[in-house]
């Protein structure tokens, strides 16, 4: 199971790493910076609609495989 926020549970670190990118790779192509990506994938931070729109366009992917909730 993905780490989760108390409202969001996430596979983003999974989805990302079985696409064979990096952090840097993927905040480069959602246009923030790695460290939100990092706090995304730790449940620090919940992304907006657009950011998880553009990570899961990025990951080739629909936003529900990339958030849910608990």
């Amino acid at each position: 199971m993905g780490r989760h926020h108390a409202k969001l549970l996430n596979n983003l670190e999974r989805l990302r790493v079985q696409a064979r990118l990096t952090q840097q790779d993927l905040s480069i192509e959602a246009g923030v910076s790695r460290k939100s990506i990092n706090a995304i994938e730790n449940g620090i931070y919940v992304p907006s609609t657009v950011l998880a729109l553009k990570i899961a366009r990025t990951l080739n992917c629909k936003v529900e495989d990339l958030f849910r909730l608990p």
